[in-house]
């Protein structure tokens, strides 16, 4: 499919496959019918007036946008989701100004409706010291490498298995962040100030390598000044907190190039970088090769 934004993903079942999900006992429960994402999506707009037959699942990462359901309106912005019922006519768009990157599904089942339940308004997903972030988006990674590599009776299955996983640590979020945190409720500021604070920061990292941060941003977060922040980052890590935030996205960016098909220009977009040539430079300095020929390497 051609591309309508840079950077885009999206995988649609054909009409057999879509078939294939009302003859299989766990598909029928819960199936994916699209999925996708879209960076930067400018002027992105759908406008439907009788609803479709899924449930539309959009989760904003960066910029901003509006929706509509029978006639409510709803602003989104980053770090939030939304689902919009089947069947309900709705709209929705990326700000002109500021347009949104999304993670989207339209998905359904006869246990859709459970994960959906009260999520027509805007739900919140905000990085803190506890959150998993990175942790979803590398499931959402496997759904859509699984269906676009393969659209098979197993693959949907697998797809399928770990989209409850995916949605049930949307609904059940504070269980989600609190699995590995058990004692979480009962933990005192005392015992997670024992984190530190360049601990902290380099999680705050990983949950938001998809966006643009400033330093101005990090040092807000952690309640320190940029000054004293850099000062004890560099002491700590040997990399000012800008420095290490890009050895992350490179590092993921690394781990892409070897391991999916996506395009360059896509993996860029994914680490929040807009502009490839950049990100080329960016990788070039600090791996010693371009992106393309880091790729090329492998299959020598």
């Amino acid at each position: 499919m051609k591309e309508g934004f840079h950077g885009q993903r999206m995988t649609v079942l054909s009409s057999e496959a879509v078939r294939m999900l009302h003859n299989d006992r766990l598909l029928k429960a819960l199936h994916i019918t699209d999925i996708g994402y879209f960076p930067s999506a400018s002027f992105h707009e759908i406008h439907r007036r009788v609803g479709v037959e899924q449930y539309v699942f959009i989760y904003c990462v960066r910029g901003k946008g509006w929706y509509e359901v029978e006639g409510k309106h709803y602003d989104i912005v980053p770090n939030q989701y939304f689902i919009i019922p089947k069947g309900k006519a709705h709209d929705y768009g990326a700000d002109r100004s500021d347009p949104w990157t999304i993670y989207w599904i339209h998905f359904g089942g006869t246990l859709a409706g459970c994960y959906a339940e009260n999520a027509v308004e805007p739900k919140n997903i905000k990085p803190e010291l506890h959150s998993r972030i990175n942790n979803r988006q590398n499931i959402f990674e496997e759904i859509y490498s699984t269906m676009s590599s393969s659209l098979d009776k197993e693959s949907l299955q697998y797809a399928s298995s770990l989209f409850h996983y995916y949605l049930g640590s949307l609904r059940y979020i504070h269980h989600y962040r609190n699995a590995i945190h058990p004692d979480r409720d009962i933990v005192t500021e005392d015992q997670d100030s024992n984190i530190s604070v360049v601990e902290a920061l380099i999680h705050y990292m990983k949950e938001n390598k998809e966006k643009h941060l400033t330093l101005k941003q990090m040092a807000d977060y952690t309640g320190y000044s940029v000054s004293h922040l850099s000062m004890i980052f560099r002491r700590d890590t040997g990399k000012s907190p800008i420095e290490y935030f890009n050895y992350l996205k490179v590092k993921d960016a690394c781990w892409m190039l070897d391991n999916t098909d996506m395009r360059i220009n896509q993996i860029c977009y994914k680490l929040g970088i807009d502009d490839a040539y950049y990100f080329s430079r960016m990788f070039s300095k600090m791996i010693g090769v371009s992106p393309k020929l880091w790729r090329e390497r492998k299959s020598k």
